[in-house]
């Protein structure tokens, strides 16, 4: 029978830790969906205890043996281990990949999963090394929603959102790049879908994960700054589909303010021109600030997987931060729309979807980037 050993994630020495992190390393959380651990083990058998707590939105895992995935699952509050793998070759050296599913959650201050240790009767060997590293920013698309469940599926629960089949991972896989993900679904680069001008991307980005609010995730580091000391080689950004549904939603009244935001369009459907304009001068900010903290990096802002009304404004706004910078090192790339027969649960793009977009996006990161 294997005798295990437990070691707490500090102490491992060949362990790759991937996607955003703050300081505190032991437990370690994870805040985004796609971020997580890495190991190449020999031995018979592997366990990973984890810490989790949730009020509604449980967290959602999933773990892969020599780049297969072998499983997803929902974890419950409390502490607990799961067995990546049992009875197998000791002397043969696997590769484990183990990470969270779910993206960083707004709607549950109580939500959070931290990696505490893992046991094995192995030796852990140098883990894969990675020849890029890559940044994505975006919503529910870049968080997964809907690439698990079918399209009748339309409850808005935490089991259809992955990093297991998901259009940045399998681009990242692709180009065997590293990566890091920060992602909500409902949010833009200006408003949220609804019209909530809280809900932007930019305002959290400097944040480890300024989307997990509450005392709990303060205490881990959610809301510290976020060091950006990892450069990246290519930034993708995937926004502006939220910004675009808040034309056709009521108003949004900020609870505290009292003041109504409203994204308008004319009396022929088009967008009015003041308010078009707000999500423009929201692309140029945010592209300085990207440019701010991934100052060697190629930005490339994508959009097009649910529609392609945000085009022009989207690739307008590129084209003028260009201009008024002189940053010649950034892009507009359209994605492949999701067609008929293409859609996930909650008519979200999926599988087919992501991989199509996966496949553009791969190769033109293999152009940009001379890989």
């Amino acid at each position: 029978m294997a005798v295990l050993r437990e070691y707490p994630v500090s102490e491992i020495m060949n362990l790759h830790i991937f996607g955003r992190q703050g300081r505190q390393k032991q437990p370690l959380p994870l805040f985004f969906n796609g971020s997580g651990i890495e190991m190449t083990v020999t031995g018979s058998e592997l366990w990973i205890e984890l810490e989790a707590d949730c009020d509604h939105l449980e967290p959602w895992v999933a773990y892969e043996i020599n780049g297969a995935l072998m499983s997803r699952q929902m974890i419950l509050p409390g502490i607990q281990s799961i067995c990546v793998f049992r009875s197998l070759d000791p002397a043969e050296a696997k590769t484990v990949r183990f990470y969270r599913e779910l993206q960083a959650v707004s709607e549950d201050e109580r939500c959070r999963l931290l990696i505490r240790s893992v046991k094995t009767d192995g030796e852990f060997l140098p883990p894969p090394k990675y020849e890029r590293r890559l940044e994505f920013i975006g919503d529910s698309i870049t968080s997964g929603e809907g690439t698990y469940g079918c399209d009748m599926d339309t409850v808005w629960v935490a089991m259809y959102m992955s990093a297991s089949v998901n259009f940045a991972t399998m681009t990242a896989n692709a180009l065997h790049a590293d990566y890091r993900m920060i992602s909500q679904g409902g949010w833009g680069v200006y408003c949220g879908w609804d019209n909530d001008v809280r809900h932007n991307l930019p305002s959290v980005y400097e944040k480890v994960c300024g989307l997990a609010d509450g005392p709990e995730n303060a205490a881990i580091g959610a809301a510290d700054p976020y060091e950006f000391s990892d450069a990246v080689d290519a930034v993708i950004v995937n926004l502006g589909t939220n910004d675009n549904s808040a034309f056709n939603t009521p108003a949004f009244t900020d609870p505290v303010t009292g003041i109504a935001h409203r994204q308008k369009r004319d009396p022929e459907g088009h967008f009015v021109k003041e308010d078009i304009r707000k999500v423009e001068e929201a692309v140029i900010g945010f592209l300085k600030m990207i440019r701010k903290h991934n100052p060697g990096a190629h930005i490339v802002w994508t959009y097009g997987m649910l529609g392609y009304e945000m085009t022009l404004p989207l690739s307008r706004a590129v084209s003028e931060y260009s201009s008024i910078t002189g940053d010649k090192n950034v892009a507009f790339l359209n994605l492949p729309n999701t067609t008929p027969g293409t859609h996930g649960a909650h008519m979200h793009p999926g599988p087919k979807a992501h991989e199509k977009a996966a496949e553009v996006l791969t190769d033109y990161l293999r152009q940009v980037l001379e890989m």
